[in-house]
């Protein structure tokens, strides 16, 4: 069995602001019996963890309470296009096998990576384990899920034989070039460039290879649409439109149509209106907008991956 790097945990000097957390004992003595940690090294980990306010800052003040505008702005731009095509460029034989095996369009795959971390540049500033153990034992409106987010990333590096005290993720200990959490990159992540490691901190085509099949799991639909901006004839009628996912003919009959035509039957939707100073744009969202929402669970996200996509589209043209 392997264990967890722990070598330069006992080499280290004690931080001065090590995570002495209440629960931690608890979750320490968890972890020995669930998974047959070793007692006296889940002891030095915690000693050495940090506790950082500043994670509990950013995750209580999330991007999407920016307006639609502003959030739009910071991931639908030049950079971010520069980047995708260079990056599709890059890696065009793996994304083509990734869209072929999985389905997901290669633009989709890599707008979620655009989004994410500009393509792998901006992977998270924070070392894993301090958030972590920040949110897991300090932020009670949601210690339960981090809880268990902690314990995936303490599987995962004992499984992955990491080094425990290197590793940077964001704030919410999303990890490597597509953000994943630990319980996903565990479920999800492949070794898509055959080299015998599922590393997608630092191999793209890992990478690539773990979006798609991330989407694929949850239920991508090959060949449908995401997103159709559309008309609406009488904003008052829109009221009757509920969250079910009416038919797309019975949108039509309140008078919501797409602004571009299109010759296919549309499947399921529902109207999702993005606020501007200039007014309200609406758009068609359908079960492949809700795919990449399990990614993050925003509107605003999803619709920014869409629109990344569609302009990567374009450009590679």
């Amino acid at each position: 069995m392997k264990t967890l790097p722990f070598l330069l945990l006992i080499l280290l000097p004690s931080l001065a602001h090590s995570a002495d957390l209440p629960g931690i004992p608890a979750f320490i003595d968890e972890m020995v019996a669930k998974h047959q940690f070793k007692r006296e090294e889940l002891v030095r980990t915690f000693k050495r963890a940090e506790h950082k306010p500043d994670v509990i800052a950013a995750i209580s003040k999330p991007a999407t309470m920016k307006p639609w505008a502003e959030y739009r702005a910071a991931f639908i731009n030049q950079q971010r296009i520069d980047g995708g095509i260079k990056f599709w460029n890059k890696y065009e034989s793996t994304l083509k096998r990734a869209e072929k095996q999985f389905g997901v369009p290669q633009e989709y795959i890599i707008a979620i990576i655009g989004v994410e971390t500009l393509y792998g540049k901006n992977a998270g500033k924070f070392r894993t384990l301090d958030a972590l153990t920040t949110l897991a034992f300090d932020y009670p409106k949601r210690e339960e899920f981090f809880r268990s987010e902690l314990e995936k990333y303490l599987l995962l590096v004992r499984e992955q034989d990491f080094n425990l005290l290197s590793i940077q993720s964001s704030y919410a200990g999303a990890l490597g070039i597509p953000q994943f959490m630990p319980s996903n990159y565990r479920k999800y992540a492949l070794d898509y460039n055959g080299n015998r490691k599922v590393d997608i901190l630092h191999e793209p085509e890992d990478a690539i290879g773990s979006v798609a099949n991330y989407f694929k799991h949850y239920g991508w639909r090959t060949g449908e649409p995401v997103a159709l901006q559309a008309r609406v004839a009488d904003e008052k009628r829109l009221d009757v439109l509920t969250e079910v996912r009416p038919t797309f003919a019975w949108k039509v009959d309140v008078g919501v149509t797409p602004m571009v035509s299109t010759e296919s039957v549309l499947p399921p939707s529902w109207v999702l209106d993005l606020t501007f100073d200039s007014g309200k744009e609406y758009w068609l969202v359908f079960e492949n907008f809700d795919v990449i929402m399990r990614y993050n669970i925003s509107t605003y996200y999803a619709m920014s991956v869409h629109q990344l996509a569609m302009e990567l589209k374009a450009a590679k043209k």
